[in-house]
């Protein structure tokens, strides 16, 4: 998993990345959770995706955002760090011209910058949230949601408790062609300390599913 260094909005951005042996794989961007309390890329719960991406043979990133580790800058309120974001992805575009798909996958706030992404990259194909801060953010930004992904909750989460995840699933679920998979692991708080297990084995389900679902009609033509 070697480390890399790109060029960010407000300076260099420090990085881990996995290219896949597999041609024109897939991509995938993991972002972590609030710098402000510890958030960084090796985080468990954002560490854990990155390696279920590994696996599943995608090309995957994982980074600080800055002001994190070797990142350069300072923390931007959140709206810098979506900027930060958009670089990364640059980065494995570039790296990566001829990719089968992208996704993304975000933990708490890594979960709502994850979200905003989306909304200005029409090129992201799925998207994966684990605990999003309904309660601290607005995510009405997402009207319309491009595509569907994967919502998923802490029944014992205080920070972003899970009452107001489940009615920002509900109202996505009533768009036009988007379904959102919401999973609910009843004993998670918001560290996700044991469950990390479960996490993993949801994003890789979703994933696997969503990409064979998405490759059926191209078998069939």
């Amino acid at each position: 998993m070697p480390e890399v260094m790109f060029a960010g909005p407000d300076g260099r951005l420090e990085g881990r990345y996995h290219h896949s042996n597999q041609p024109n794989a897939p991509l995938a961007l993991v972002l972590h959770p609030h710098p402000l309390h510890g958030g960084t890329m090796n985080n468990r719960i954002t560490y854990a995706m990155y390696r279920s991406f590994e696996k599943m043979g995608f090309s995957v990133m994982r980074y600080n955002s800055r002001g994190v580790g070797r990142s350069q800058g300072r923390y931007d309120g959140g709206i810098g760090e979506i900027s930060d974001a958009a670089a990364a992805l640059d980065w494995m575009q570039m790296v990566n011209p001829n990719a089968s798909g992208l996704w993304i996958a975000g933990y708490s706030f890594g979960a709502f910058v994850g979200m905003q992404l989306l909304m200005r990259r029409p090129e992201i194909t799925g998207w994966i949230s684990v605990a999003p801060p309904a309660t601290y953010y607005d995510f009405g930004f997402l009207a319309p949601c491009p595509c569907g992904g994967l919502m998923i909750a802490g029944g014992k989460d205080d920070m972003a408790p899970e009452p107001a995840i489940h009615k920002l699933v509900d109202k996505l679920n009533t768009q036009k062609g988007v379904t959102v998979d919401y999973r609910v692991f009843a004993d998670a708080d918001h560290i996700f300390a044991k469950q990390a297990d479960k996490v993993t084995a949801a994003l890789e389900d979703h994933v696997t599913t969503a990409m064979a679902q998405r490759h059926m009609p191209l078998a069939a033509d």
